[in-house]
């Protein structure tokens, strides 16, 4: 099996799961507990927040756990919008950014508040001028992804930050969930950003995990109240197991970051380089550095995605339709819209999309199978 679905979710590492496991059966007190067996678990909860600050480069207190990046971009976005509406109801997305983002900013609409949608250029960016220009005196967020989970574009966040450093009120989140571990660590954590999300499960954790980097002094309210756990912000039992685990994905991660990052982009570009040369193959995924080194999307002419995903499935060989989250509702991709892709090119894209443990070996392989299903697929045409 080759499995290129990496952007979807990965699997957890054999080490991650030892932990998981480990942590299962001795430290099952509650950390809000305050026996001793509490304050055991309680203990091991701050250690891991501490090794993931560590990791970061962020501080203890900057830290927060949350189940995954469909919370993160949840509680960024409307704990923002709470927090600050006395000051004002404006916010400004892109148009290319993940559901989790989107309906947030739809759903707030809803309650009276007024959204901006940057629109994007041929590689799915935004402009810098274009935010500058979207800016109220009511604006109150910004809210932007880091690297695009269908395409792979990495938004301009040098010249994003130069703007937000303009405009020191407004709060500015970073969706990172598929940024994390491909050498983009200082474009993320630049020292403008405010909230930063993740998502353990697309770095070989647990699923149903994540956490969020928020800057110390930003104000944010809580959507989850109760017991008044991670300081009151985001109530509920810790997820002790996960969150441990989630730490030793990190680390295991981060590790000789560079080297699995350039690996990733050995594997791209070998697949890159073979399709591009077919005349009936599009390809939306292009250069670096303005594209992340693990996503690849491309579409076959007059054959749609589901069906390049399929024929690949036949061979072992394990792709998908630009967004795991919209493709068993055969949603085609917003961000080629956004591009202003045709449509009948849009229904053909699908993604490849590697992580570190991805080979070459790999990659000739896709190719192989490529040349026999383009030769199966021109009956279509």
């Amino acid at each position: 099996m080759i499995y290129f679905d990496n952007s979807a979710t990965t699997k957890a590492a054999p080490a991650v799961v030892d932990t998981y496991a480990k942590v299962s059966e001795r430290y099952w007190g509650n950390p809000s507990s305050l026996h001793n067996f509490g304050e055991q678990a309680f203990n091991l909860l701050e250690q891991s927040r501490q090794q993931i600050a560590d990791l970061l480069g962020a501080s203890l207190s900057e830290i927060l756990f949350t189940s995954g990046g469909t919370e993160g971009d949840n509680w960024a976005i409307k704990g923002t919008a709470i927090a600050k509406r006395e000051f004002g109801n404006h916010l400004i997305t892109t148009e290319v950014e993940h559901p989790a983002v989107h309906n947030s900013m739809e759903q707030l609409k809803q309650l009276g508040f007024e959204v901006t949608y940057l629109p994007v250029d041929e590689n799915g960016r935004v402009s810098a001028s274009d935010l500058r220009s979207a800016i109220r005196p009511t604006t109150i967020l910004v809210s932007t992804m880091a690297v695009n989970n269908e395409i792979g574009a990495v938004q301009p966040l040098a010249e994003i930050a130069d703007v937000m450093r303009d405009f020191p009120k407004i709060h500015w989140h970073i969706d990172a969930v598929q940024g994390i571990g491909k050498g983009l660590h200082d474009l993320i954590f630049n020292d403008r950003v405010d909230f930063i999300t993740f998502s353990g499960h697309k770095f070989h954790a647990p699923r149903g995990i994540g956490f969020m980097y928020k800057r110390q002094g930003r104000t944010i309210a809580p959507l989850m109240t109760g017991g008044g756990q991670e300081r009151d912000l985001r109530s509920g039992t810790e997820n002790l197991p996960a969150i441990a685990a989630m730490a030793k994905a990190l680390r295991l991660l981060l590790d000789d970051e560079a080297a699995k990052v350039q690996r990733q982009q050995e594997v791209r570009l070998t697949i890159l380089n073979h399709i591009k040369t077919f005349s009936h193959v599009t390809i939306f995924s292009k250069d670096l550095p303005v594209f992340a080194p693990h996503i690849l999307c491309f579409a076959i002419e007059s054959v749609r995605g589901e069906t390049i995903v399929h024929a690949f499935e036949e061979h072992g060989i394990y792709i998908s339709t630009t967004s795991a989250c919209s493709s068993k509702k055969h949603v085609e991709s917003s961000t080629l819209q956004a591009m202003k892709i045709d449509d009948g090119i849009a229904t053909s894209a699908v993604r490849v999309s590697l992580d570190e443990h991805n080979t070459l070996a790999e990659a000739e392989q896709f190719n192989q199978v490529f040349d026999e299903l383009y030769r199966g697929f021109a009956k279509l045409r």
